[in-house]
């Protein structure tokens, strides 16, 4: 196999449901060695269906968990902890998303970990970080939406607020994990330390208000929801074509008299009520009434494609199944198919070191025995642990 940035990271995935997993993935297909360890009863999102891959395992789980090593162990016995520390002696990076403080109780906070492994970087994922008013309240996804504000910015200006149609806040956390790992590796080459890498869901969901945030920050005013809308650029919205809705977004003047020259109404940019960018927010009810009538007479694709040649963003809006089928997207290889796996691509693409998915994902336990013998357990502990139920495999009677 072609070299891959990451060949020779080693890590243990501690992490379940979603900014965990994800951001373990994409250590993975980047060549790290992921060992993920779920507990007896698994990640509980290997029950989120369905649709279901095969039994026990959805197809959420699948999705997020490809390329990983997978060994079962109880950590809630003083054996299975032991295990756990032996594998920390032997990686670069620790990814958890436990309550706070459950390390602490099982005998590693965090100066223990700092002192036992100081080249370790532990990052850890939480709802709202582990100290403050609500450190250690716990939080999904749709939660942080709401608390973070991200859910009272979506929707239509006239109907209630709505969850975001993906988890976005999880999804983007895991990607900060991922950068964030990588900026503590280079920066362990300089100090040779590792460093604890702390991401919370509510950090992401404010992160993401932008630009609501921004102008809520200049002038007060919280901003009402605006469906499809822009709150500062106009047009930049979905419109109703002969056959679906159509989303354009034409960010600035050029774009703008482009996009009134192709719906033959070229004068429309020089109209004073829409001349800027400015002109067109203030009157952006005019101007949603005057584009809706001429680019109802259009089918959608034929409009977009005319747009696009002439340089104005547009695009018929999909269905999740005209994406993931949509040429461009194959071309990019954001479908992945490997040995009767099939997933979404790499989104980092690398032209000398390029990741690459490379197994599906395992069943639960089906590396226990060669991730324990790797860090120097006998067949004898082994079997022990098996019968004792500290670690599991899939033929083991407990499993």
């Amino acid at each position: 196999m072609a070299a891959r940035a990451l060949d020779g990271l080693k890590v243990l995935d501690l992490s379940r449901v979603l900014a965990g997993p994800y951001c373990t993935q994409m250590l993975s297909d980047h060549g790290a060695e992921v060992i993920k360890v779920e507990p007896p009863g698994g990640d509980e999102t290997r029950g989120w269906g369905p649709p279901f891959v095969r039994e026990g395992t959805s197809a959420y789980f699948t999705n997020l968990n490809r390329n990983k090593k997978n060994i079962v162990l109880d950590l809630s016995s003083d054996a299975g902890r032991e295990i756990l520390a032996r594998l920390l002696s032997d990686v670069d990076v620790v990814v958890e998303n436990f309550k706070a403080g459950t390390l602490a109780k099982w005998g590693y906070p965090d100066d223990v970990i700092r002192e036992r492994w100081p080249r370790l970087i532990h990052c850890r994922i939480t709802g709202f970080g582990t100290e403050g008013p609500m450190g250690g309240m716990p939080g999904y996804d749709a939660v942080l939406q709401a608390y973070g504000g991200l859910m009272y910015v979506s929707g239509e200006a006239d109907g209630p607020p709505v969850r975001v149609g993906v988890p976005l806040v999880d999804s983007v956390t895991g990607l900060f994990a991922f950068s964030g790992i990588l900026l503590a590796l280079r920066e362990r080459e300089t100090s040779g330390l590792g460093q604890l890498v702390d991401c919370a869901l509510l950090d992401t969901a404010i992160s993401l208000l932008h630009p609501h945030s921004a102008s809520w920050l200049a002038d007060g005013v919280v901003p009402p929801r605006a469906g499809s809308a822009h709150p500062s650029i106009a047009p930049y919205q979905n419109f109703e074509t002969q056959d679906g809705l159509l989303f354009i977004g034409a960010g600035n003047d050029r774009q703008f008299a482009t996009l009134a020259d192709v719906l033959g109404d070229p004068g429309l940019a020089e109209d004073p009520r829409f001349a800027t960018n400015a002109d067109r927010v203030h009157n952006a009810v005019e101007l949603r009434r005057i584009l809706g009538a001429r680019i109802a007479c259009w089918t959608g694709e034929e409009l977009g494609t005319r747009l696009l040649a002439r340089g104005v963003p547009a695009s018929p809006v999909h269905t999740v199944a005209e994406a993931m089928d949509s040429p461009q997207a194959r071309h990019r290889e954001m479908v992945v198919d490997l040995d009767g796996y099939r997933g979404v691509g790499i989104p980092v693409k690398l032209g000398r070191t390029p990741g690459k998915p490379v197994s599906p994902p395992r069943t639960a336990g089906e590396d226990t025995r060669a991730v324990l013998t790797s860090a120097g357990y006998s067949e004898a502990e082994i079997d022990t642990a098996i019968s004792q139920g500290t670690v599991r495999t899939p033929g083991s009677e407990n499993l």
